[in-house]
């Protein structure tokens, strides 16, 4: 238990910033529709096929367009993506008509971009990503230690939503305490959001479901390859066999290639899909529009499917302000106790006792 208590303690000194930013970045990301207050977010989703169509003719005409991610139930606007030189993190957004709202140079511009670049990527691309996948498996062992840990001093249990002083021993109990509580939805929180960044983990997590082989197989998109992209793709011609090929789903991503050979790629969302984007697919040849391939995320294998349910509940996107409530309680949960974990560590240690030596008198 000695050796198990010193592991959680430095594992919480060590990671417990990094989980207490991720945690608050988190948090805000979860009601990121709510807070751009651009007009237009609000509007109702227009979703038929001659309004798609017409807009996405009009806006992947620009100069640069590279790509669009359309409006939603919950967010009333369409997102443009522009490549090029010196276009690097460039976008904006736009009405369901195709009416531009707000443009920007870089991700520095819009807060929701830079916000999720670093809950996602640390700032460091590929390398956030393995600090946040470490930090993320460190934040496993210290859920799990930390209930072990506190089944000894069960009896002295008390729930407070802030530390009784801030002194190193109540702020001790205070992160032993709330931490059991918070521990199932920290475990939520900590292994979907690993899943999503450590393949290796999320095969293990989804083997339950079916093969980690299959789902690994189907999850990845296939390599196609066609011609070069056309001056005038026919959008509308492509978003209407899409239509055929899906007649209930949603339009959710449409993405030119990023080179010469690979196809257009369309992703549409189904009913019963959870993923907000959804993952049925469909690819076009960039030079003709011919369909050279589909997938219906509703016949993926079981472990794919379940892998595909890690983002929408670690990022609120089911259960409506219900879960969005419980996950909110995680987040913030998270950063308290990262935070406390840092601060008792590194700021609040006790201090080493001083042992006095004895003087031993030699008798009279």
């Amino acid at each position: 238990m000695k050796l198990l208590d010193k592991l959680h303690r430095w594992t919480g000194g060590l990671i417990g910033l990094v989980l207490a930013l991720l945690g608050l970045s988190g948090t805000i990301l979860l009601y990121e529709h709510l807070w751009i207050g651009l007009p237009g977010t609000g509007d109702p989703l227009r979703g038929d096929l001659a309004t798609v169509a017409a807009t996405t003719e009009k806006l992947m005409a620009m100069p640069g367009a590279q790509g669009v991610i359309f409006a939603d139930d919950r967010f009333g606007l369409h997102q443009m993506r522009f490549a090029g030189q010196g276009n690097e993190g460039a976008g904006a957004y736009a009405s369901q008509s195709g009416e531009i709202v707000t443009r920007w140079t870089s991700q520095w511009e819009r807060p929701e971009l830079w916000i999720f670049d670093f809950h996602h990527h640390l700032f460091a691309g590929d390398s956030g990503e393995w600090v946040i996948g470490i930090a993320g498996l460190a934040g496993l062992f210290f859920v799990i230690s930390g209930a072990i840990l506190w089944w000894r001093t069960r009896k002295t249990f008390q729930l407070r939503l802030w530390p009784k002083r801030m002194s190193r021993p109540s702020i001790v109990m205070h992160h032993r305490d709330l931490g059991i509580v918070a521990a199932p939805l920290l475990l939520i929180s900590i292994v979907t959001g690993t899943m999503m960044i450590f393949r290796p983990f999320a095969m293990v997590m989804i083997a339950p479901f079916g093969s980690p082989a299959e789902a690994a197989k189907a999850i990845e998109p296939p390599k196609y390859k066609g011609g070069a992209l056309a001056e005038k793709p026919d959008y509308t011609a492509m978003l209407t066999a899409a239509r055929q090929r899906f007649p209930d789903a949603e339009f959710r991503i449409l993405s030119l290639p990023r080179k010469a050979g690979d196809p257009i790629m369309l992703r549409m969302r189904q009913q019963a899909e959870w993923l907000p984007n959804g993952r049925s697919t469909l690819w076009f040849d960039a030079a003709t529009g011919e369909v050279l391939g589909a997938r219906d995320a509703l016949t993926m294998p079981g472990g794919a499917q379940a892998f595909n349910m890690a983002f929408p509940i670690h990022a609120s996107k089911v259960g409506g302000w219900t879960w969005r409530i419980v996950m909110t309680l995680s987040g913030l949960a998270m950063t308290m106790l990262g935070s406390f974990a840092l601060w008792s560590f590194w700021f609040r240690r006790p201090k080493p006792v001083k042992r006095v030596a004895k003087k031993v008198l030699a008798p009279t």
